[in-house]
């Protein structure tokens, strides 16, 4: 533990989630949940029906989003610090917002400003090559630059994760060249199992996790069932 202090234990499940890159604007803090929000946010897309809506990240992401968005909205802007979107998005989603009438990518943009009364009404952007700023109406911001998973405390070598950091769990693990070097077990790992038996993954931490409040209560309770499982082997 932190203090130095050490605990005896059979199992353990990892939900340290991770940790959302904030944007670095004025009155963005002040309307987090009130109008602006961090990462996919399918349960507010109801809310902003006909309405004017911003996306801030050139990633799949962000493109995913942004079309899910443009469903409900009645317009989607997707600002992005790049002049397109080649660079940082698959093309396959670049050609499907292409192809959405409502969907307007705009390049070379920043928000400076967040600002309303009481719920996010307006921002401020501004246009990175002559540095002008615009004042636009705004109902809703969602901002995909990316999370890192709290997984730095742990040994790379003893639990593999992805590229990003991720805890990898269940049959992903055996993409890994050393997954038969590091797996004992006669058993395949178990869905929400790490490479080391016994110690589990549910939530956000974990690689191919679907970022929902309710998927990862629903991860938790299965990490439980397996847990009982592991028990009863040892």
């Amino acid at each position: 533990m932190g203090d130095g202090s050490e605990i005896v234990t059979r199992s353990v499940i990892i939900t340290t989630g991770v940790d959302y890159r904030k944007l670095p604007a004025e009155g963005v803090d002040g309307f987090t949940g009130a109008g602006i929000y961090y990462g996919a946010a399918t349960t507010e897309a109801g809310a902003v029906k006909g309405k004017q809506v911003y996306v801030v990240g050139g990633g799949n992401s962000a493109g995913q989003g942004a079309v899910y968005l443009s469903k409900f909205a009645e317009k989607v802007n997707i600002l992005i610090r790049r002049e397109d979107l080649r660079t940082t998005m698959s093309s396959y989603l670049i050609d499907q917002i292409d192809g959405i009438e409502n969907i307007e990518v705009m390049g070379k943009r920043q928000v400076l400003k967040a600002c309303g009364e009481g719920h996010l009404q307006r921002l401020v952007i501004e246009d990175m090559v002559d540095q002008s700023a615009e004042e636009v109406p705004a109902d809703a911001l969602f901002i995909f630059i990316g999370a890192r998973p709290a997984t730095d405390w742990l040994a790379h070598n003893y639990i593999l994760r992805s590229e990003r950091g991720f805890i990898e769990t269940g049959k992903e693990l055996m993409r890994y060249e050393n997954y038969k070097k590091i797996w004992k077990m006669e058993r395949e790992p178990y869905l929400l199992e790490t490479c080391q038996p016994g110690i589990f993954a549910a939530g956000d931490v974990r690689a191919g996790a679907m970022n929902r409040v309710a998927s990862a209560v629903g991860e938790g309770a299965m990490a439980i069932k397996f847990v009982h499982a592991y028990l009863a082997e040892v």
